[in-house]
């Protein structure tokens, strides 16, 4: 009997077994705040690991998004670029220093913004473009980078989904002036909320500190560059918990590891339903070959949006949860107060009807994913 399985959830948490000795570790420290042992450790490990010019972990995404923000000094007036299918921190990081969003669609193929249409939305109000590297594989960067440098707008790379992901071989979150990057529970790596900030243009480093310190210049002084430390641009409180970032090294130690786990995953899914989504006219995700995908998520994009709820709800009959994920933005409330109306991005418009997400987390057991794949299989 159905009701006789156990459920299987969209998400589970992964935990590598070294959190709490950190976490213990941290509080014997006795240096519990931000910018402690363990998130100098992190900084190094993304400095080093990725190439990255400099490291700084922040409480979410949305907070380093926002240092972005204040870093490319957007005000009201100001425009961003962005793909409408997209979390709305994306957009709201910038919205709330006055900028307006200019929504770009998505290519049909890995639902990333559609690099073809940007330089069309390019006015003298454009102050920024956000590049979302959707389910960790990468944008068209060479093409955004170029739009980047003629123009001369920064470019920001939304790497919720995407770290050790790559490019043509060079790791994504180290192309644009910064980067930002997710360690909620539903991310590969995660501190159950946390963030980091990414910054490759050199010249914003020194901003960045003291941004993130309350607009203090504090991180100099603690380096002994000043005999004191003052208030002298704006911030705000982004440093997390040296817990936090405990818990979050011991999940970056395991990165190798917890890649390959779903890796494994991904290939499950994708090998097992090929023959299925074949005749039943869904498709499965596309990398492209210079792109090497982060296997951050496994979605499909079902033939209709009522064969996709009607496939939700039959899942949930058998006890598996599966989601859909973006709504548009531009559709969403705020969107329409902005202007925003249907037909606009219709690419966008058509996946977010028609996507759906399978159960997909790095502890996902082959005997769970056994039963998902017979459960998709069974649906006509």
């Amino acid at each position: 009997m159905t009701s006789s399985l156990s459920p299987i959830p969209f998400n589970r948490p992964y935990y590598t077994g070294r959190e709490l000795d950190y976490i213990r570790a941290s509080m014997e420290d006795g240096h519990i705040a931000g910018d402690g042992p363990f998130t100098k450790k992190c900084h190094a490990f993304f400095e080093e690991r990725f190439q990255v010019k400099k490291a700084l972990l922040t409480t979410s995404c949305t907070d380093a998004l926002e240092m972005s923000s204040l870093l490319c000094r957007i005000g009201p007036g100001d425009e961003v670029i962005a793909p409408s299918f997209t979390f709305v921190s994306s957009i709201n990081a910038f919205m709330l220093h006055g900028a307006r969003p200019v929504f770009a669609d998505i290519r049909e193929d890995t639902l990333n913004i559609d690099e073809s249409q940007v330089e069309g939305l390019i006015t003298e109000k454009t102050k920024a473009i956000v590049a979302v590297h959707y389910a960790g594989v990468g944008c068209e960067m060479d093409a955004l980078m170029a739009l980047s440098k003629r123009y001369d707008i920064p470019l920001i790379e939304d790497n919720a989904h995407a770290l050790a992901g790559k490019y043509k071989g060079r790791y994504l979150g180290t192309f644009g002036a910064t980067a930002t990057q997710s360690f909620h529970e539903t991310k590969n790596f995660t501190s159950g909320e946390g963030g980091a900030l990414l910054i490759n243009d050199e010249s914003l480093m020194e901003r960045a500190e003291i941004i993130r310190e309350k607009g203090t210049d504090r991180s100099r002084f603690f380096r002994g560059q000043v005999d004191k430390y003052s208030w002298v641009d704006l911030g705000s409180s982004f440093l997390p918990s040296d817990m936090l970032a405990a818990f979050l090294y011991a999940q970056l130690e395991s990165l190798d590891e917890i890649q390959e786990r779903r890796r494994r995953i991904w290939e499950g899914y994708k090998s097992g339903l090929k023959g299925w989504a074949e005749a039943s006219e869904v498709k499965l995700p596309q990398v492209p070959a210079h792109c090497e995908q982060t296997y951050h998520m496994f979605y499909m994009l079902m033939p209709s949006l009522d064969k996709r709820q009607e496939f939700i709800a039959y899942l949930k009959e058998k006890r598996i949860l599966a989601v859909f994920h973006y709504l548009p933005l531009h559709l969403s409330t705020m969107g329409k107060a902005l202007g925003g109306k249907e037909g606009d991005c219709p690419v966008t418009e058509e996946m977010s009807d028609r996507l759906v997400r399978l159960p997909f987390y790095t502890g996902l057991t082959e005997e769970d994913q056994h039963r998902v794949m017979e459960a998709v299989k069974e649906f006509s």
